[in-house]
Order: C-alpha cells, then sequence, then structure tokens
C-alpha cells in the first residue's frame, strides 16, 4: 500500500489477535481510494479440515449488508419516476395490511427503508419463497406494534424484504434478476450472487462456521437457504467485488457503461433518519456517523448469519471504500473495519466514536431497568445486577455494564450503549430495550 500514514503491520497485528481472541477460521479485507484497489488480502482458513487459506477472492456470506441493495434498487426505481419513498406500501402491494387491524396506508415505502414501519422483529418464515406468502404473514401474525410508524427504530426482516416485491412489481422483474442485472452485473460484481447452486459451482468458497457455547472451536454448518428474506441478506460476494460496489457510492451513481442514478437518491440512503445512540444514525439501510473526524463521516453496514460476520462501509468525503467479510457469526468484526478505516484515515487505530458519559444511577433508576426482554426473531437479554453491578446475559454470555444516563446501559466491553424506553407514567418499569439494531421488549 502506498500510503504513509498507513501502517500495515500494526493492522495486521490487530487481525491477527482478533482472530484468535475471537476463533475467527478466516477473514478477508479489502480498500480502495478514489477507485484504486490499496490493500487486499486474506487471513486464515477458509476450511478448517483443508486449511485452505482464504484469498481476497474467497466467497463470503454478506448478510444485512445485502440491505443497501435492495434499497439502491428502490432509489433507482424513484430517480426514474416509478415509485416514490412517500408512497404508502399499499400503492404498490394492495395486498399489504397489519395484524392489529391498523390502517396500512400509513405504512410508507420511507419506513420499510429505515426499520421504522412499528413492526417488531418477527418469527422468521425461512420456508416462505414467494412474497405474496410473505404478505400474507404480515398481515396475519400475532405481534404488538412498537408504536407509530416512524416513532420507533427497529430491525424488522420481514417488512423490509417488502421491498423486494415492491421492486418485482414496479420493474415487471424478478427481484433476484432485477438486481443482478442492474448492480452485480454492470458494476463488474463476477464472483457475486443470491443463488447458493452457483455457489456449489465456484472456486475457492469459505465454509461457514458457529460459535457453540462452552466450546472451544466452532461447528461446520451448511449455507442457510432464507427464502423471501434473500431481500436483505441473501448475497454471497467478497471483498474485491464489494469494494466495487462502494464505488458505486463514493462516485456519486456513476457506473462505468452508464449511470445508475442520480447522486442525490443514492446520498439520501445515508441522510439521518433515526437516532441510533449518541454519534450513529440510520437512514436506509445505511448507518451513519456524521461527524466521526474533523471531515469524516462514516457510512456503513454490517451484517450476520449463522456462519458470516460482515461489515462494508465508506467514508464519502475521502471517496475511502473498506470491506471485511469473514466466515463465523457472532463477532464484533466492525471492529477489524473501523480499525481499517483508522489507519488509512491517519488515525489512532483504537480510535472510537464519541463515548457514552459516566452516570451514577439511584437504586430505583437501576430497578426500572432490570428484567428479561425478548423478541419473536429469538433474541433475548437478561439484565441484572450482581452486587449492585448491572450484567447483560445475551444468548448465554454475560457482558459487565456501566450507567451513562437514567436510560442507558453501556456494555464496558465495547462501549456500546443499550437504550431502555419508556411510558408516558412516572416510575414504571422499562417496556423495551434497543439491543444493537433489534428493540426487544419485555418479557417478564
Amino acid at each position: 500500500m502506498t500510503n504513509h500514514l498507513w501502517n500495515e503491520a500494526a493492522f495486521e497485528a490487530f487481525v491477527g489477535s482478533f482472530m484468535e481472541k475471537e476463533q475467527v477460521p478466516g477473514l478477508a479485507v479489502a480498500i480502495s481510494r478514489r477507485g484504486e484497489v490499496i490493500y487486499q488480502k486474506g487471513f486464515g482458513v477458509r476450511d478448517r479440515e483443508t486449511l485452505e487459506p482464504v484469498t481476497p477472492a474467497t466467497i463470503f456470506g454478506i448478510a444485512s449488508v445485502s440491505k443497501s441493495f435492495t434499497a439502491a434498487a428502490i432509489m433507482q426505481l424513484a430517480s426514474e419516476g416509478k415509485l416514490s419513498v412517500d408512497d404508502p406500501v399499499a400503492a404498490h402491494l394492495p395486498a399489504f395490511r397489519l395484524s392489529d387491524g391498523s390502517d396500512p396506508s400509513r405504512v410508507k415505502i420511507h419506513h420499510l427503508l429505515s426499520h421504522t414501519t412499528g413492526v417488531p422483529p418477527m418469527t422468521r418464515r425461512e420456508e416462505l419463497i414467494y412474497f405474496d406468502d410473505h404478505l400474507d404473514y404480515v398481515a396475519s401474525a400475532a405481534y404488538e406494534p412498537l408504536g407509530e410508524p416512524g416513532e420507533y427504530f427497529s430491525y424488522c426482516n420481514d417488512t423490509f424484504l417488502l421491498l423486494g416485491a415492491i421492486i418485482e412489481r414496479v420493474s415487471g422483474r424478478m427481484f433476484r434478476r432485477y438486481i443482478t442485472a442492474e448492480l452485480l452485473e454492470p458494476l463488474g460484481m463476477n464472483r457475486s450472487t443470491y443463488s447458493l447452486e452457483e455457489v456449489s459451482r465456484m472456486q475457492d468458497v469459505s465454509v461457514p462456521y458457529v460459535k457453540q457455547p462452552g466450546q472451544s472451536q466452532p461447528l461446520r454448518v451448511e449455507w442457510p437457504s432464507i427464502g423471501n428474506y434473500e431481500a436483505g441478506g441473501g448475497i454471497r460476494s467478497n471483498v474485491l467485488d464489494l469494494l466495487k460496489y462502494g464505488e458505486l457510492y463514493v462516485k456519486g451513481g456513476r457506473m462505468k457503461e452508464r449511470a445508475f442514478a442520480g447522486e442525490k437518491w443514492l446520498r439520501s440512503m445515508w441522510q439521518p433518519v433515526h437516532q441510533l445512540t449518541r454519534s450513529a444514525w440510520y437512514g436506509y439501510a445505511l448507518k451513519v456517523v456524521p461527524a466521526y473526524a474533523e471531515g469524516v463521516t462514516l457510512v456503513e453496514h454490517g451484517g450476520g448469519q449463522p456462519g458470516v460476520s460482515s461489515h462494508f462501509g465508506f467514508v464519502p468525503e475521502k471517496e475511502l471504500v473498506v470491506t471485511v467479510l469473514s466466515n463465523i457469526d457472532q463477532v464484533p468484526i466492525r471492529d477489524v473495519w473501523l480499525t481499517a478505516v483508522n489507519a488509512c484515515l491517519g488515525l489512532p487505530l483504537e480510535r472510537r466514536e464519541e463515548r457514552e458519559p459516566q452516570y451514577t444511577a439511584s437504586p430505583d433508576e437501576l430497578a426500572r431497568l432490570m428484567g428479561t426482554y425478548s423478541s419473536a426473531e429469538g433474541g433475548q437479554a437478561r439484565i441484572f445486577l450482581r452486587d449492585g453491578t448491572p450484567v447483560a446475559d445475551v444468548a448465554g454470555t454475560e457482558f459487565e455494564l456501566r450507567q451513562s444516563g437514567v436510560d442507558t446501559l453501556v456494555f464496558v466491553a465495547t462501549e456500546m450503549p443499550l437504550r431502555f424506553f419508556f411510558k408516558l407514567e412516572a416510575g414504571e418499569r422499562a417496556w423495551a430495550v434497543l439491543l444493537g439494531m433489534r428493540m426487544l421488549t419485555r418479557a417478564e
């Protein structure tokens, strides 16, 4: 890499220690600046049995990084005047209904894109392969709405995937074919696909692994077949192809052969819609940190599936694109991504966003946060006190917390905030908590 600010040895030492700590079999990193690939490297192995090494071309799942492809397709259709993000979902999908009987016209395409429909995380129905069946599911499943459209942010893959149905209805083409023809092929993403059949015929493909609680070695698993959820998580790709995709954003929607959509349409994807933390907002299938450093905006999205931890993003002011893919789930892969970004910007490798403040909560304030929170999708967190210190049990792993406000606890190890929500009645317990990207509601 020709960059006097880049400390390649320090970055690679960080990656090595990260992989050892997190039991990561294989990982790939690629970086481009102003259209030039300035770093590409594979670490570890794509298969723990054959010990075949990861290369920059190794195929991984990208999970929810796929969401921005779907959102970009919506923005392309909007740029062509075929829809508006302010359109009611039902204007394009007349069968769209909410199971609580509320007026479906209140839910706009904008809400699907920004995960602000008010529908909570739902039980996954990966056997559903037709969008019409998913419309029936959203209309009939039992769930308590989080609030009015636009009021709360929470991942809901079951409403986000309806964007795929809208793309099919408006374009007259199958969702997969639309994304492949409009994005993957013209960008030259020749080793990227939704099709597991195509993946099975490719060389240099990673084997997915999952962590096993209490076990020192991860477990090999098959690629998940996710049905309609492919609209939000179905692409398999590699770090070099994702650099080509990132160039679409930092070059204002221009491709080699033609324009994809006007710059203002793609830029709208990373305009802040709903605040996530003190420094981060969610837009349309992209998260944004507007003032990470002077003259630096972070635009990014991560992903996780069985056997996948992924992170992709860019710094538009610097035309910098960074992507990281791995073949194991439930690891903080963003740490590798952000360390690479810092290295390229000449910032301390360990730099992170603004820290949450220190706060000393009263016993009553802490008591309002304690309890078990869950979602129908399967997420669960138990918040309790041990010797007066708050602790979170998430998926069987305990994490020490600290206080940063009357409604916020923070994971000590990662500085990730846990924000709690209250109804209007004073003194009552929190009814929900935002854990990462998902709202979990009080179970007891």
